[in-house]
């Protein structure tokens, strides 16, 4: 269901559009079209191209299907974070799908509509570009965690990985736990064991998603 217009919603959620002055930003908003999710609603799936997806309010997950037909999750989406980026250039929506985890408002724009805004606002164009490499990047880091043949040596790399991408050693895992296995290539089951196994040698502390890492290079010496 399309919301219609409710101005300055989604410009002043989004980070990549703070390098636009006043006037862009409401041309922007001009532009965008509003649509609400119900939870467990689906968002996209292959096959949707040439639109760039954008949170506004509440979380989407971004997954995939494994050869077996199961899901694999790739990454939460939370307010200001959006998918598409690559389809407004040509490429092709091959493999993702998006399912809203809670009621969610997504800010629609499309591939039309972007590529004129581009072509006044080169700062956007190297916003969205730089977004895309470090989106590349923690798909690669990804791929290198199941390359581990143990979970427990996943875990710990996820673990430790996290920790320096938030520069804290006391964090909030960004997913559910069901999530995380699925990420990891695991069961919540297996997971759920393996994180006991961490805090029994002493290397983390864990209440629930809630994690303190306490011995770092405890961990790293798990997959080295």
């Amino acid at each position: 269901m399309d919301t219609g217009k409710k101005k300055h919603l989604c410009v002043h959620f989004v980070p990549i559009f703070a390098v636009l002055d006043q006037n862009n930003q409401e041309q922007v908003e001009e532009l965008i079209h509003y649509r609400e999710f119900k939870q467990g609603e689906q968002i996209f799936r292959p096959g949707n191209t040439q639109q760039l997806f954008i949170v506004a309010r509440g979380t989407v997950k971004v997954y995939q299907l494994t050869a077996g037909g199961k899901e694999q999750f790739l990454r939460m989406l939370t307010p200001g974070e959006y998918e598409g980026e690559t389809w407004l250039f040509g490429d092709s929506n091959n493999s993702l799908y998006a399912e809203s985890t809670t009621d969610s408002q997504i800010c629609i724009l499309h591939r039309t509509d972007l590529q004129q805004l581009l072509k006044k606002s080169p700062a956007l164009a190297i916003k969205l570009l730089e977004n895309s490499v470090a989106k590349t990047i923690t798909l690669e880091q990804q791929n290198k965690f199941l390359v581990l043949e143990r979970i427990e040596e996943r875990l710990a790399a996820y673990l430790v990985y996290t920790a320096k991408v938030l520069n804290k050693y006391t964090f909030t895992i960004p997913m559910k736990m069901k999530e995380l296995a699925t990420f990891l290539g695991t069961t919540p089951e297996t997971l759920s064991r393996k994180f006991k196994t961490l805090e029994q040698v002493g290397y983390i502390e864990r209440q629930q998603r809630q994690v303190i890492l306490t011995d770092t290079e405890g961990l790293e010496s798990i997959w080295e």
